[in-house]
C-alpha cells in the first residue's frame, strides 16, 4: 500500500484528523552553540580555530617542557668559573688554594680567583666557614695565613690573621646543604603544573560556556524529547485504518549532532519482529552545530534478507544533483513536507513515517538548505495480520 501514490476517498472526520494543529508548546530553539555534549569535544577543537589554538598552546607547552628539561635538557660547555654552580665554585677554590699552598704564586692566585667574578669572596668565606676533613681545614689555614686575606676574621695589630676561629671538623653547621637540590627538576615540575592547570581552566570554560549558552541548560537531544511528548500520535483506526501493532514520535532539533533514534518492534504477544529508525543522512556547511540537510528511515524485518532505506531530503538537497546522487546511494529520496508521509515494506513489516511537524533553518546557507526542526511519526503493521 503505497501512502503517496494512493487516492483516499476522505471525509470530513479524516480532514478533521489530517488538518489537527499539533499543541505545541514553544520551545526556546538552541542557539548557534548547540547543545553541550561531552563526546562532541574533538568535533570543538577540529572546527573552532581558537579552541584548537588554546588547546595547541597547552599541549605544546607540556611537551616543550618534557623534552627540554628531561628528554633533551640544554647542555651547558666552556663555561667560566663566575657560571658555575656553587658546588663547583667551592670546588674550583679549594684547587686555587691547594696550587697556591704549592706554588706560593700570588699573581696567579689572584687571577684565578678574579675569575670567580664578585662572588669570589663570598665563595672562600663559605670555604672558610665549612672546610670539610682536618687536611682541608690545614690547607685552608695555611692559604689564609699566607695569603694574607681576611675572610670573615680579625686581623690583628701585628699583621697577623687570626685563625684560630676556623672550624674544626664536626663543628660545621648543616646551612652549607646543597641549595641545587635540583632546580631543573623543579622547573619541569612546575611548567607541567601551570600547564594542567590551564588544562582544566580551559576545560572548565569550555563546559560552563556550552551549558550557559542554551536555555536551563538542557542539551538538544532532552528539549527534542519535549517536543515527541506534546506531538498527538495518529488516530489510524479514526481513518479506517487498522492500528498498528506500534507507534513512536522521534524529532530532531539543530544541535543534536548525534541524533539517531531506533526503536524494536515486537509483535503483540511479544515476539521480536524487527528494528526501524531514523539518522542524519547527510548536512551542509561546516561547524557546529551540523546543519542537517537529510534523514534517512529504514526498517529492518528479521524474516528478510535486507534493511530497506528511504532517505528524507530537504528542498535544497532534493534540488541540487550533487546531493541527489550523493544521497540516492543510501535510498529513495524523498522531499520532506510537512504531513508528508513516506512508505516503507518488507517481507512481513511495513512502516508509514509522517511528518508531524518541520522546520527549516535560517542563515548564510541557501533557503531550505537544512533543517532546524523536525518531528517523525513511525508506524508499524505487520502484514502478516
Amino acid at each position: 500500500m503505497d501512502f503517496e501514490n494512493m487516492d483516499y476517498d476522505y471525509d470530513q472526520e479524516d480532514d478533521d484528523v489530517f488538518n489537527r494543529p499539533l499543541d505545541l508548546e514553544e520551545v526556546e530553539e538552541p542557539g548557534p552553540g548547540g547543545g553541550f555534549q561531552l563526546s562532541d569535544l574533538w568535533s570543538k577543537l577540529t572546527t573552532n580555530p581558537m579552541y584548537l589554538g588554546a588547546a595547541a598552546l597547552v599541549v605544546g607547552l607540556i611537551f616543550g617542557l618534557i623534552f627540554a628539561w628531561g628528554v633533551w635538557p640544554v647542555q651547558y660547555v666552556d663555561a667560566a668559573p663566575e657560571h658555575l654552580h656553587e658546588n663547583f665554585q667551592l670546588d674550583y677554590m679549594r684547587m686555587v688554594i691547594d696550587s697556591y699552598n704549592l706554588r706560593q704564586d700570588t699573581a696567579l692566585a689572584d687571577r684565578r680567583i678574579a675569575a670567580l667574578g664578585e662572588s669570589g669572596s663570598a665563595v672562600l668565606e663559605k670555604l672558610i666557614a665549612n672546610p670539610g676533613d682536618e687536611a682541608s681545614r690545614q690547607a685552608i689555614q695555611d692559604f689564609v695565613l699566607l695569603y694574607k686575606i681576611s675572610a670573615g676574621t680579625t686581623t690583628g695589630t701585628d699583621g697577623e690573621t687570626a685563625v684560630s676561629t676556623l672550624p674544626v671538623p664536626g663543628q660545621a653547621d648543616a646551612e652549607q646543604t646543597s641549595a641545587s637540590g635540583s632546580s631543573s627538576r623543579t622547573l619541569l615540575i612546575l611548567g607541567c603544573a601551570v600547564s594542567g592547570v590551564l588544562l582544566v581552566a580551559f576545560g572548565v570554560f569550555y563546559f560552563l560556556r556550552q551549558r550557559n549558552s542554551q536555555p536551563g541548560g538542557k542539551t538538544a537531544a532532552a528539549r527534542a524529547q519535549e517536543f515527541s511528548n506534546q506531538a498527538m500520535q495518529t488516530d489510524y483506526e479514526a481513518m479506517g485504518e487498522v492500528s498498528p501493532i506500534a507507534q513512536w514520535m522521534t524529532t530532531y532539533l539543530i544541535g543534536d549532532d548525534l541524533f539517531d533514534d531506533s526503536f524494536s518492534i515486537d509483535s503483540l504477544s511479544g515476539e521480536f519482529l524487527g528494528e526501524c529508525g531514523v539518522g542524519i543522512a547527510d548536512t551542509i556547511g561546516v561547524g557546529e552545530p551540523k546543519r542537517v540537510s537529510a534523514f534517512e528511515v529504514w526498517l529492518f524485518d528479521k524474516n528478510d534478507i535486507q534493511t530497506v532505506t528511504k532517505v528524507l531530503m530537504s528542498g535544497h538537497a532534493m534540488n541540487d544533483e550533487g546531493s541527489y546522487a550523493r544521497l540516492e546511494a543510501k535510498g529513495e529520496p524523498v522531499l520532506a513536507v510537512p504531513g508528508g508521509i513516506v512508505e516503507l515494506e518488507t517481507k512481513t513489516l511495513r512502516m508509514a513515517v509522517r511528518v508531524m511537524d518541520m522546520d527549516y533553518g535560517t542563515g548564510h546557507l541557501p533557503e531550505n538548505s537544512f533543517f532546524q526542526r523536525v518531528t517523525l511519526e513511525l508506524a508499524i503493521w505487520s502484514l502478516g495480520s
